[in-house]
């Protein structure tokens, strides 16, 4: 059995990936560890584990904190994992961050990135960048099934990347033309209360956010840039909704030559042929964010404006799936060598 550790293990991140973890069957979960809850058995933090988790949240200076084991979450913010990635390396860990800090490979993009949030620029554990991989799995299964070390990839970044690649890739659409237009779920705030978050401040309030710059930007504009083998520039619109969970992003570009639907939807199944989580539909589908609520799968939805010569896509994941521990663990069985559907093929709940 692979042996694992969660750290921030009470967050949404955490106890969304314990939630799968408790039902892959190559997975002993041994150790939980956060800053609050200590001592408390983790189905008293979250009553709908009764029975099924009662492991005690352990404070990070716990002895059994420390113990080493084969996986090492790390459902932390930015900061955090660089912090602690060295020293559980060094225990002979695999490593998947869920924040920021290792989802770029040299300290400029790292920069870029943090720059865009405010934060210190310089990275906190620079000679592990280059050894690690980014988290993607649709696009970087070899390097990830090689690596100790994978920054798992932002929420909003998942769906805009998977959305548009193929696209990128082919040179269908113009680099300077992509507008990603995205809505996502109070959940992608996290568990820490704040004040534009209180129920009275939210509820039937709609608003655009981080119009100055979006840090999963950098994300997306690299992932592509790569891709088109040009750089690849976006206009990119964070919008947060009153629902729980789930992002739609809705992805423009400009053709740069004549395509039906038909022609797309034949390029994006053969790009994702090999990507289990990855379904195509065509315009006529009545798909929507329930459709991948609770589960692993990005639905994309393929549109083309002959009017105005435009691509569409709608981009549909739950932000805290596929945006975050569904990815963590599709990353963690590319890592263990285990099939990569492992614990997460389901179709999720509806309604």
């Amino acid at each position: 059995m692979t042996t694992v550790k969660i750290i921030g293990a009470t967050g949404y991140g955490g106890i969304g990936i314990i939630e799968l973890l408790l039902q892959h069957p190559e997975v002993d979960l041994k150790a939980l560890v956060a800053r609050e809850e200590i001592g408390k058995p983790l189905s008293e933090v979250y009553p709908h584990l009764t029975g099924f988790c009662e492991l005690p949240v352990l404070a990070a200076d716990d002895p059994a904190a420390a113990a080493p084991t084969d996986v090492v979450f790390l459902a932390t913010p930015d900061g955090v994992g660089m912090s602690m990635a060295k020293d559980e390396l060094a225990k002979g860990a695999k490593v998947i961050d869920y924040s920021g800090d290792f989802r770029f490979t040299s300290t400029e993009a790292y920069a870029d990135y943090a720059g865009r949030l405010g934060r210190n620029t310089s990275h906190g554990a620079p000679e592990l960048l280059g050894q690690n991989a980014y988290g993607l799995a649709e696009l970087h299964r070899s390097k990830i099934r090689q690596s100790q070390l994978v920054g798992n990839p932002g929420c909003f970044a998942v769906s805009c990347i998977l959305g548009l690649a193929p696209a990128a890739q082919a040179g269908l659409v113009a680099p300077d033309s992509a507008i990603c237009d995205c809505v996502t779920g109070v959940s992608g705030a996290g568990k820490k209360v704040s004040p534009t978050f209180h129920f009275p401040a939210r509820y039937e309030q709609m608003n655009a956010y981080r119009l100055s710059g979006h840090q999963h930007v950098c994300e997306v504009e690299h992932e592509l840039s790569t891709l088109a083998g040009r750089e690849f520039r976006i206009t990119f619109t964070a919008h947060v909704v009153p629902t729980c969970r789930g992002i739609m992003s809705t992805l423009y570009g400009d053709l740069t030559k004549p395509a039906t639907e038909a022609d797309v939807i034949a390029l994006y199944r053969d790009f994702y042929a090999d990507s289990p989580f990855v379904r195509i539909f065509p315009s006529s589908a009545a798909i929507g964010s329930l459709h991948v609520r609770g589960s692993n799968f990005c639905n994309l939805v393929i549109s083309v404006d002959p009017r105005t010569g435009k691509l569409r896509i709608v981009s549909y994941i739950d932000n805290l799936m596929k945006g975050q521990a569904g990815s963590a663990l599709q990353n963690m069985n590319l890592m263990c060598g285990f099939d990569e559907t492992l614990g997460l093929n389901r179709p999720g709940m509806y309604p």
